[in-house]
C-alpha cells in the first residue's frame, strides 16, 4: 500500500508538471491585450466541406456560408460527397456549392477526401485563383462575420488560422455538453491563451484556415492519419509555422448525444493521437531540447494525458485484483484510488465551471443546464480512460458520424441564452 501510494503520488506529480503551464494560460486570456489588426485586403477563399451522408445539414452550413458579411463574389463553396449513399451531393447542388464525388472504399477518412477535392480545384482553377483555403464540417454553422473576421487576422500576416468552436447542441445531454465544454475551453483558455503569448495554436478538426502558400509548401494535403487535423498542425509546428487563432469568428459544431457513437468517435481520436506522437514524437522531443515551447505544448496535448491516465488505472486494478487473489482487504487500494480520481473530479470541475462562468453569454441554453453540466463534465473526462486504454489494442477506424440537428444560424441565435 505504501509503495501505491508513492507510485500515486508520482504520477500525480508528473501529470501537474505537463500541464501546470495550462493553468497559467487562464489569467492570460483575461490580463493581456488583443493585438491591433494591419491594414485590411480583401482576399479570394475557397471553402472546402467534405460530406458523407450529411444530407440533412449541409444546406444550412452553406446558407450560412452565403449569408456571410465578406461579400458572396469573394467565396467559392466546394463539397465532396464521399462516399455517399443519400442525397448529399443533390442537397449542395441545389444549395449553391460546387461538388465533386469520390467512391473510395479503401481510403477512408476527411484526410484522403480533402487531398482529392483539392485536387479538382487544383484541375478546374488556375493556381493563384485562391488565396486560401477554409475547412468545414457538414455539420457546422458560421456566425455572418466569420470570413470577414478570419480575413483580419490572415491580413495580420497568419498562414493557419483556427476560429472560436461553439456549439448547437450543448444543452442535449451530459455527452454533448462535454464535448462542448472541452472545445469552448480549447478556444478560450488554450488557442487565445497561446495566440496572446506568441505560441503556436492548434487545430482543432473543423472551422480552420490556411492559406496558399501553405497548400503549395505540402504539395495538397498529404495529411491522412485518423487525426489528421493535429497531424497537420505537429507538422507545421515543427517547420515552423505558427497558427494563429480568431477569437471572433465564430463557428457551431454538432456534438454527438450518443454514447456509443462518442466512444467511436473519441476511439479514433485516442489512436490519432497515438499515431501522430508515433510519426513526430522524436521530432517533438527534440524540439523541446531546442528551446521551441510550442513543440512541448503539442507533445503535451497528444501524449501524456493519455498514457498517465492508462498507467495509473492499470497499476491501481492489478493492485486490487492482487489483493483479492492475496486474500486481502481491498479497501485501502480502493480509497487510495479514489483519492486520486477526487482530485482529478475537482480539478476538472474547476476547469469546466470556470469556461462555463467565462463563456455564458456564448452558451446556448438554460442557466440550469449551463450549471448542471459541469457537474457531469468531469464524469465526460473520465470516459476518456477506458477510451485510452482500449485505444493501445484495438483497431481504430474513421467512421461517419450521424448529424440531424438541421437548425439555421438565424434560429440558433435566438436560443435562450444567445
Amino acid at each position: 500500500m505504501e509503495a501505491l501510494k508513492i507510485f500515486n503520488f508520482i504520477l500525480g506529480a508528473v501529470f501537474f508538471i505537463c500541464y501546470a503551464y495550462q493553468f497559467f494560460y487562464i489569467p492570460v486570456v483575461f490580463a493581456k491585450k488583443e493585438p491591433v489588426h494591419k491594414k485590411e485586403k480583401r482576399h479570394r477563399f475557397a471553402v472546402l466541406i467534405c460530406a458523407r451522408n450529411e444530407e440533412k445539414v449541409i444546406a444550412q452550413l452553406i446558407e450560412s456560408i452565403h449569408a456571410q458579411s465578406y461579400g458572396r463574389e469573394k467565396i467559392r463553396v466546394f463539397v465532396m460527397a464521399d462516399n455517399c449513399t443519400d442525397s448529399t451531393a443533390r442537397t449542395a447542388r441545389n444549395a449553391g456549392a460546387r461538388v465533386y464525388t469520390r467512391f473510395d472504399s479503401v481510403h477512408t477518412g476527411k484526410g484522403y477526401a480533402l487531398e482529392s477535392l483539392l485536387e479538382h480545384i487544383g484541375s478546374d482553377y488556375p493556381k493563384e485563383y485562391f488565396d486560401g483555403y477554409f475547412v468545414f464540417d457538414a455539420d457546422n454553422l458560421l456566425d455572418k462575420n466569420y470570413i470577414e473576421e478570419m480575413n483580419r487576422t490572415f491580413c495580420d500576416g497568419y498562414d493557419i488560422i483556427t476560429g472560436y468552436r461553439n456549439s448547437k447542441n450543448y444543452g442535449d445531454n451530459w455527452i454533448s455538453a462535454g464535448y462542448s465544454l472541452w472545445f469552448l475551453r480549447e478556444s478560450r483558455f488554450l488557442n487565445h491563451a497561446r495566440f496572446l503569448v506568441g505560441n503556436s495554436c492548434a487545430v482543432s478538426g473543423t472551422g480552420f484556415f490556411f492559406s496558399r502558400r501553405i497548400l503549395e509548401k505540402h504539395g495538397g494535403w498529404p495529411f491522412h492519419l485518423l487525426t489528421e487535423d493535429i497531424e497537420f498542425t505537429v507538422k507545421n509546428v515543427l517547420e515552423g509555422e505558427k497558427t494563429g487563432f480568431c477569437k471572433n469568428a465564430v463557428l457551431y459544431d454538432e456534438q454527438p448525444t450518443s454514447f456509443v457513437q462518442s466512444w467511436h468517435q473519441r476511439m479514433r481520436w485516442a489512436k490519432g493521437y497515438l499515431q501522430v506522437f508515433g510519426k513526430y514524437g522524436n521530432k517533438l522531443i527534440k524540439g523541446i531540447f531546442k528551446g521551441d515551447f510550442s513543440c512541448f505544448d503539442m507533445a503535451m496535448a497528444i501524449m501524456p494525458a493519455v498514457a498517465v491516465s492508462v498507467i495509473g488505472a492499470a497499476v491501481n486494478a492489478a493492485c486490487a485484483v492482487f489483493a483479492a487473489v492475496a486474500g486481502k482487504s481491498i479497501a485501502a487500494v480502493l480509497f487510495s484510488a479514489a483519492e486520486g480520481l477526487l482530485g482529478m473530479y475537482f480539478t476538472m470541475f474547476f476547469i469546466g465551471a470556470i469556461t462555463a462562468a467565462s463563456e455564458w453569454k456564448q452558451i446556448r441554453c438554460s442557466a440550469l443546464k449551463k450549471i448542471f453540466y459541469c457537474f457531469t463534465f468531469p464524469l465526460f473526462m473520465f470516459t476518456y480512460v477506458p477510451i485510452s486504454f482500449a485505444a493501445i489494442f484495438a483497431k481504430a477506424e474513421w467512421k461517419p458520424i450521424k448529424h440531424s440537428v438541421a437548425v439555421g444560424i438565424g434560429d440558433l441565435c435566438k436560443k435562450e441564452g444567445a
